[in-house]
């Protein structure tokens, strides 16, 4: 069976119900697109966290930087992700660790061992290969 992502109601309840963001693989370069996304998520009132254990301990564009998911200090609603699709199971090994709600992989990103991984754990919600801003704009 191969994963397949939630209802467009349900992204847009995701979305509408997020506070706090941990955006993974955050750069502090503007030209990347992690940085870019991190900044239209600002403009919409959200509270973010980068994890990216290089620039940990840095406060980039206002937004603070942790070593690793773990180390954000709230519950986070959004694990937005920004690595290469192979990297996704480590990711979610480590969000199994939080009480993170949602796993969200950008556009182009997508990895059926960490959907299972996550399912196998009763972590349904799941979000493969969208983008956060543009499922954003559908809602405006």
């Amino acid at each position: 069976m191969s994963f397949q992502n939630p209802s467009q109601e349900k992204i847009f309840q995701y979305l509408d119900e997020a506070q706090v963001i941990a955006v993974v693989g955050f750069s502090d370069k503007p030209e990347k697109t992690s940085y870019q996304i991190a900044e239209v998520l600002k403009t919409h009132g959200y509270k973010l966290y980068g994890v990216n254990p290089k620039l940990a301990g840095q406060t980039i564009n206002d937004i603070p930087v942790v070593e690793s998911l773990t180390a954000v200090p709230e519950t986070i609603d959004i694990v937005d992700i920004f690595r290469r699709s192979e990297f996704l199971p480590a990711v979610a090994e480590e969000f199994l660790k939080t009480d993170a709600k949602v796993f969200w992989a950008q556009l182009g990103l997508s990895n059926e061992e960490a959907a299972k991984m996550l399912q196998d754990q009763g972590r349904m919600d799941i979000v493969m290969d969208q983008c956060v801003k543009i499922e954003l704009n559908k809602k405006a």
